[in-house]
C-alpha cells in the first residue's frame, strides 16, 4: 500500500501493489502497520460493499455526525467510479473544498477519508462495486448529507444521466446545513 497525501488535510490516495504470478494476483487492501507508518489511526468496525447496477448511478455526498463520525478507506473493487471527497471539518483551512478521482478495479487505488469528510460518487460504467473500510458502525439517526449538485462546490459529475435515490435528492445545500 503506497500512501500520497491529498490536498485536503489528512485524507490520502491509496495505490495497492498487486502481486502477480502464472495463477492470478493477490492484493492487501488493509494493512494497520501501513497506516501507523503514515501516522492514520484507523479500526475498521464495519465493512460494506455498494453494488451499483447502472452507469451514472450517483451516491452521496454522505456523512455521520459525531460520535458516529467516519474515517473510510474506499475501494472500486469491479469496474470505475468518479470518486468525490468534501472537507466539512469546521476548523479545517480547506473547509468546503472538495477532490475528485477515478477509482477502478484496474488501477487498484482508492481514497483513505477522514473524519469530518462527506463522501460520494458516480459510476462510470454498468455494474460496478465499492468496498468501504469504516471506524464507526452506521447510525440512521446520525446520516446526514450534503446535496450532489451544490452550486458552491461545482463538482463537474462526469455524466450528466444520473440515477440518483430520492434521499440524496433532498439533501441540503452546503451552507444550509446545520
Amino acid at each position: 500500500m503506497i500512501f500520497y497525501p491529498l490536498s485536503l488535510k489528512g485524507a490520502y490516495r491509496i495505490e495497492l501493489e498487486p502481486k502477480a504470478d502464472l495463477r492470478g494476483s493477490f492484493v492487501r487492501t488493509l494493512c494497520i502497520e501501513e497506516l501507523n507508518r503514515n501516522e492514520i489511526s484507523f479500526n475498521v468496525i464495519q465493512s460494506s460493499v455498494s453494488h451499483n447496477i447502472k452507469k451514472g448511478t450517483l451516491r452521496g455526498l454522505h456523512y455521520q455526525l459525531d460520535p458516529y463520525s467516519e474515517k473510510k478507506i474506499v475501494y472500486c473493487i469491479k469496474g470505475r467510479i468518479y470518486d468525490v471527497i468534501v472537507d466539512l471539518r469546521s476548523t479545517s483551512p480547506t473547509k468546503g473544498q472538495w477532490f475528485a478521482a477515478e477509482l477502478s478495479a484496474q488501477h487498484k487505488n482508492g481514497f483513505f477519508i477522514p473524519e469530518g469528510f462527506a463522501h460520494g460518487f458516480q459510476t462510470l460504467c454498468d455494474d460496478c462495486e465499492v468496498l468501504y473500510l469504516i471506524s464507526a458502525p452506521y447510525s440512521p439517526e446520525a446520516a446526514r448529507g450534503i446535496h450532489w449538485n451544490d452550486p458552491t462546490l461545482a463538482i463537474p459529475w462526469p455524466l450528466n444521466e444520473t440515477i440518483i435515490a430520492d434521499r440524496d435528492q433532498q439533501f441540503p445545500l452546503l451552507n444550509d446545513e446545520k
